[in-house]
């Protein structure tokens, strides 16, 4: 019907509208209880700036248009346009509370909301980052009230500085990084370079042959006609890639099996500090990432949220939003499939640093989604 809305029926008019209207409020004081100021970024944003920041998934999700001005999207969410916007302002410290609708296109025949509303808060600040990832996730769940939902949490710098670890090159480092939130291409490249380096390298030995025998044109030539649009530089430069990569050792069977146990790492926060501890063991990068997850706990359990109780999972995070580089947490609906996650959040710093050429401030943050948890509230 036209008077629905994300997840609520007859929402965009009369006493249901009120009663969401009243919701919003609730939910933007108690994350505005904090000191943060109200902000509102535009609705439309630059895309040629913006949409290589969030990933694959909004990428193609994503609704453009196009004007004299060049190619511009709807908001897919706030956090990136709000970093944006503080960083455009000198980046110093500050809160921000906001709320809004936000635009994702959804395949034909889905049920997910093409607009639904996001309230949340973010802050840029330096200090103690344990401190401000547990603020983070107590001022969110606190803005739940009694909600039945189930915190998960997670962290991409356990995996990053893993991957950081390792014994290899620095491209396949590079590669690795790039593809964690893509977790069918990121273990692709795991088996690629471990067992399956030398099938993969016997595959490519005849090209690597041909250019070295007689360099990239004359390769070209012999293969007959040329289709596409790629310059001989272009093609010069991929051979180059691909002789470096063959020439480079393996990854060491003991490297993949730790990466992947870091990512299976599944339980209470408590019990997954005592496994990371025994996978960091050898590893400095990991262990000073497990150091940082064990202060978070403690500052965690100053806020009442207990780590024998918190959930954590070494793969959550992955295939949401592609900025968020630490500390990753999710509220997730309990008794409703039919809902997604009430509320999620994170760290950002490389982002920050991304659109502030350089000049980054450590940040985290956090967003509700106002209609599903009215649905939830209300069954």
């Amino acid at each position: 019907m036209v008077a629905d809305r994300a997840y609520l029926k007859g929402a965009r008019i009369g006493e249901p509208l009120s009663r969401l209207d009243a919701e919003v409020a609730r939910i933007v004081a108690a994350l505005g209880a904090t000191g943060a100021v109200r902000v509102e970024p535009e609705a439309l944003q630059p895309a040629d700036v913006l949409l290589d920041l969030y990933g694959e998934d909004i990428r193609a999700r994503a609704f453009t248009v196009r004007d004299e001005g060049g190619e511009m999207m709807l908001r897919p969410d706030f956090t990136v346009p709000i970093v944006r916007l503080h960083m455009d302002a000198g980046a110093e410290p500050a809160r921000y509370v906001y709320c809004g609708p936000v635009w994702r296109r959804q395949d034909a025949g889905s049920r997910r909301p093409r607009e639904y509303l996001q309230a949340g808060f973010e802050i840029f600040e330096a200090g103690d980052p344990a401190a401000q990832d547990a603020e983070a996730l107590a001022v969110i769940r606190g803005a739940l009230g009694d909600a039945p939902v189930r915190l998960v949490t997670g962290d991409l710098g356990l995996i990053l500085a893993t991957i950081d670890a390792l014994d290899t090159s620095a491209p396949r480092k590079a590669a690795l990084r790039r593809h964690v939130w893509r977790p069918h291409r990121f273990h692709a490249l795991l088996q690629r370079y471990g067992v399956g380096h030398a099938s993969a390298t016997a595959a490519r030995a005849e090209l690597l042959a041909a250019e070295a025998a007689g360099g990239t044109q004359a390769m070209i030539t012999a293969g007959g006609v040329v289709v596409g649009l790629r310059e001989v530089a272009e093609v010069a430069a991929r051979v180059s890639v691909l002789a470096t990569e063959a020439a480079t050792a393996p990854l060491a069977r003991q490297d993949v099996d730790r990466i992947e146990a870091v990512l299976a790492v599944e339980g209470s926060a408590s019990e997954a500090l005592v496994a990371l501890r025994g996978l960091a063991h050898g590893l400095p990068a990991l262990d000073a990432a497990v150091d940082r997850y064990a202060r978070r706990l403690d500052a965690l359990a100053e806020r009442g949220i207990s780590p024998d109780e918190l959930r954590f999972e070494g793969s959550f995070g992955r295939t949401t939003l592609e900025y968020y580089d630490g500390f990753v947490f999710g509220a997730l609906p309990v008794g409703r499939d039919d809902l997604p996650p009430i509320a999620t959040g994170g760290r950002y710093d490389a982002l920050t640093r991304v659109l502030g050429q350089g000049a980054g401030i450590p940040a985290v943050g956090g967003i509700v989604r106002p209609e599903a948890l009215m649905a939830l509230m209300e069954g």
